[in-house]
């Protein structure tokens, strides 16, 4: 795999320290999202409205992202990641210290996402400009997969910890060690000593119409993600019970699974062709949402969980191709500067709508059931096959 990941990357002294910056940023990830459910759940009293309107404040930095960015246009994308990483450090920070009410919480990790949303989109364009040619699905695929084995590393954490500390959980002490390991990550992304050059007009909303599916594809990809992300874990939690120590065993599996499978779904993107990979996930997420809605009317509530957390699994493993999109745009792009505006743009027009469905996620579990609100993200995803199946791909 080493090899193939220097033959994936461009020879540049900053590449290395990019993907180990990942790497030990990942860990500190792991522990923080390892254990955040159940800490809303069992020590601030979340419930599931409450969890939706902690999801919507938590996507407004990533609906603003671009007019952030837009005000951080002397920033190169190499210094955005060291802001977002510094950013991220400082919320993590509040966390581990601040006490669990709602609001301090709640502000806390809207630092948190603050962070993650600038170094979200800084961590695609980079991958793709120090990848050599033709390699950028490959790039991206070994970006997630070094950021999904330090997730893995922070949810085994999370594990051990707990199976050996069963009378008392010691949550701010685990986001304190999150904290360290973002400033360990801080401190490798300063080894970024290049600067991608920027330009003032494209740091801007930018829209183009060439990129009209790829917006369009962006809104029904953050609805459906949404659900999977917000609550899919808390209906573990609430629904069926689930502890922090199952909860990190789930995403410990998710992730190592996505360490093996994400360059592998880089390479069927370069080797198949973006547009096959994207109508196809979503093709699969329709089997995941039923199931994940409707298993408890079919199945004993035991077996119910267990299909649940397997279908968690996959929607984690099939949320990789979200990646094609990403190609998709280095394609049609004519510099990398229209590439990095594009995607930018991209994640706040993702999170124009999944503001929405964390607004009202919560109220229509509350009020409709779990099976509305799953059936809802098996409808977004058949939306986006349909509309994934009109790009027009360029004959090279």
């Amino acid at each position: 795999m080493f090899e193939s990941i220097k033959s994936t990357f461009k020879n540049e002294r900053g590449v290395r320290f990019f993907l180990l910056s990942l790497f030990v940023t990942g860990i500190g990830y792991g522990i923080y999202k390892g254990i955040i459910d159940n800490y809303f759940a069992e020590i601030v009293k979340i419930g599931e409205f409450d969890r939706g309107v902690i999801e919507f404040c938590r996507e407004i930095p990533g609906f603003l992202l671009i007019a952030i960015l837009a005000a951080l246009y002397m920033f190169s994308a190499e210094k955005l990641y060291k802001l977002g990483a510094v950013i991220m450090m400082i919320g993590m920070g509040m966390l581990s210290l601040v006490s669990p009410g709602k609001l301090l919480v709640t502000m806390a990790v809207c630092i948190i996402s603050l962070g993650e949303h600038i170094q979200l989109g800084m961590k695609s364009t980079l991958s793709l400009e120090y990848s050599n040619k033709d390699k950028g699905g490959q790039a991206l695929g070994y970006q997630q997969a070094l950021y999904q084995i330090g997730t893995l590393i922070g949810y085994a954490v999370i594990i051990i910890s707990f199976i050996f500390l069963v009378s008392q959980k010691p949550y701010k002490t685990f986001f304190a060690v999150a904290t360290i390991l973002m400033g360990a990550g801080m401190i490798l992304s300063l080894g970024l000593t290049s600067n991608s050059e920027t330009d003032k007009a494209k740091r801007k909303l930018y829209f183009h119409k060439k990129f009209t599916k790829f917006y369009m594809l962006e809104l029904f990809y953050g609805a459906r993600k949404q659900v999977f992300f917000t609550f899919g874990p808390y209906v573990l939690i609430l629904f069926y019970g689930a502890s922090a120590t199952t909860i990190s065993i789930l995403f410990a599996i998710s992730a190592l699974l996505s360490f093996f499978f994400s360059p592998v779904i880089g390479k069927i993107i370069d080797k198949l062709g973006y547009k096959i990979v994207m109508v196809s996930d979503t093709l699969i997420l329709v089997i995941v949402c039923f199931f994940y809605g409707f298993a408890h009317h079919i199945f004993d509530m035991k077996i119910a969980f267990i299909i649940c957390c397997l279908n968690y699994i996959l929607d984690s493993i099939i949320s990789l191709a979200s990646m094609a999109s990403n190609v998709y745009v280095q394609d049609i792009s004519d510099n990398n500067e229209e590439m990095r505006a594009t995607i930018s743009t991209g994640i706040s027009v993702n999170h124009l709508v999944t503001l929405v469905i964390a607004l009202f996620g919560g109220w229509i579990w509350q009020t409709l059931g779990i099976e509305t609100l799953f059936m809802i993200s098996a409808i977004l995803g058949l939306c986006n096959s349909a509309y994934a199946a009109t790009i027009k791909v360029r004959k090279k």
